[in-house]
Parts: C-alpha cells; structure tokens; sequence
C-alpha cells in the first residue's frame, strides 16, 4: 500500500462489498438454509461435473474434515450424489444431483432478479454505467494471488 488514503480506500470497498454480498445472501429464500461454503462448493460441482471431496476441499481451502461436514449436509437435502471410482472403489466422485442444479440455478435467479431491480430503480443511467466499467477491475482483483 502506498499511503493510508490506499488503506481507506480499501476498507471502504471491502466494507461496502461484505454488506453487498449479507444482503445478497439474503435475497434468496432458496439459498437461505445453505452457507457460503455449501453454495460455492455446489457452484464448483456445476463448473466441474464431477469431483472428489479431497479436491473440493482443496479448492475450497478448506480442511477435508469440513469438507466432509459440507458434503453431509448437501447429501442430506439431496442436492449431491455419491459414485465409487470404477478404478479406486476407495474413491468417491461427489457431483450435482438434478435437484441440487436446480436449486443452484433457483438461487443465483432469485438474487439475479433483485440485483438487476436495485441497480435499476437505486442508481442512475451513468452510475449504471460505472458499475459495468468497474466489473473489470473488480474480477482482476478476483484473481489477484
């Protein structure tokens, strides 16, 4: 950081992006009985078809014993399924039950829907403009290491 006015800066977008995604979250009815954690790993099983628990916890950044807790839950409420590897049986492929896809794509439309009409009926046709011009710089620092 160069100077404290950096630091300000940063606080206040991480201040203002923190209470943007609570009130994401709840715009959602669908999503309400699911962490962060269990969407973003649903999220992954949509993006990757299949994987196994030690990768999702990976990518998760995540113990596998938590990992392993997440995955309980998603099974309980039927939103993933289990398969043996034909290669390991000692390995067990975690991928997206039909039910599970379907409350995925529920969620991010419901919150979709609500975004869109806040943007829409809270800012104006320029501040609209800014939001798109910042989503590149915003998914820069998605990617940042």
């Amino acid at each position: 950081m160069n100077s404290d006015c950096d630091t300000q800066q940063a606080t206040a977008l991480r201040t203002v992006l923190t209470r943007l995604i609570k009130k994401l979250r709840k715009e959602s009815a669908s999503g309400q009985q699911l962490s962060l954690t269990e969407r973003s790993t649903m999220a992954l099983l949509q993006q990757y078809k299949k994987l196994l628990p030690s990768e999702l916890a990976s990518m998760e950044k995540i113990t596998n014993q938590s990992m392993s807790s997440v995955l309980n839950h998603l099974y309980t409420l039927g939103y993933i399924t289990r398969t043996n590897s034909e290669k390991d049986r000692r390995k067990v492929y975690i991928a997206l039950s039909i039910v599970g896809e379907q409350v995925l794509t529920k969620v991010r439309s419901e919150r979709d829907e609500w975004l869109a009409k806040a943007i829409h009926e809270s800012c104006t046709e320029e501040e609209q403009e800014w939001l798109w011009r910042a989503l590149v710089p915003l998914k820069k620092l998605v990617d940042f290491e």
